[in-house]
């Protein structure tokens, strides 16, 4: 059976993965720009800017994606079930006491982030908090802090830049594909370089982003829903916290699709039925597969 921190280590070597992986990349584009222009100073301020990345994406990633949702600080005087729920699963969970976050929002929805649970965050939204009872939202807090304990967080916040600037990256090479010069033979070079990786990188950054959070996100949030249900010892409480979330017909009014994969249900939805395609591509499992492995838990 699952327990809180069953994969922890293999979220921490996923992230240092990818980190690696965003260092080599930008410096084998920088190389390839240096070698074009004849101009090494490219290939310093690739390394330069690739290991600023990583450093800025590991420590301030979390402070971006509170941005990034509107989120606001949540008072024990405001939001006292909120802050009681948090606190006491915390204790049990043997972890720090997350800051904690609402997002004035009628959709229901929560999620996480931090890089470790010393520097975590959980925010819900008001319309979270409206429409779930006390055992409902103890289930949905002990799915977040599920999060923090398997250190999902650090994987999936990292992964809000990190991601983010391969779309920055294709649309500044198609951009720049035009660009002209006085040496014509360079710039046919350097044109025809900027327009292939251009478009490259715009038919493939969306399949890759996607790619990156399927495989952060529909496992993890499997495991989140078993060792929250551990955690409160009530899974029915999730069960019917997820019943009423995906229940609700719209997402969220201020979302990224670059953060969509660290909330607890899908904050894109717009009502409609989900085609197949989109179903193949989403971020999180349906909450009736979830229901589904939270109610074999019971049995």
């Amino acid at each position: 059976m699952a327990t809180l921190y069953t994969h922890q280590g293999q979220n921490v070597h996923k992230t240092w993965f990818l980190m690696t992986m965003f260092l080599v990349v930008v410096i084998g584009i920088a190389w390839a720009f240096s070698y074009i222009l004849k101009n090494p100073a490219i290939l310093y301020f690739g390394v330069a800017f690739s290991v600023g990345m990583n450093v800025w994406s590991y420590w301030y990633s979390d402070s971006l994606v509170i941005k990034m949702s509107g989120a606001v600080p949540a008072t024990r005087e405001e939001y006292f079930d909120l802050w009681n729920a948090t606190e006491n699963l915390a204790i049990t969970a043997g972890l720090p006491m997350p800051k904690l976050y609402v997002v004035h929002d009628d959709s229901p929805n929560a999620f996480a982030t931090g890089r470790d649970k010393d520097h975590a965050a959980v925010a819900a939204t008001t319309g979270l908090l409206k429409i779930l009872n006390k055992t409902e939202l103890e289930g949905v807090i002990a799915h977040e802090l599920s999060h923090i304990g398997n250190r999902d967080t650090l994987l999936g916040t990292v992964v809000v830049v990190l991601v983010g600037f391969i779309a920055i990256m294709s649309d500044m090479f198609l951009r720049t594909a035009g660009w002209g010069g006085s040496d014509r033979s360079r710039d046919n070079r350097l044109q025809m370089f900027l327009m292939i990786a251009g478009v490259v990188l715009a038919i493939l950054a969306p399949i890759i982003a996607q790619l990156i959070k399927l495989a952060i996100s529909r496992k993890r949030e499997f495991l989140a829903d078993a060792s929250g249900a551990l955690l409160t010892r009530y899974p029915e409480g999730l069960v019917s916290a997820l019943e009423k979330i995906s229940a609700y017909p719209h997402g969220l009014q201020k979302v990224s699709t670059a953060t969509a994969h660290l909330y607890i249900s899908n904050p894109l939805k717009d009502g409609k039925a989900m085609s197949f395609m989109s179903k193949l591509f989403a971020t999180h499992p349906p909450a009736e597969e979830r229901i589904g492995v939270l109610r074999g838990m019971e049995a």
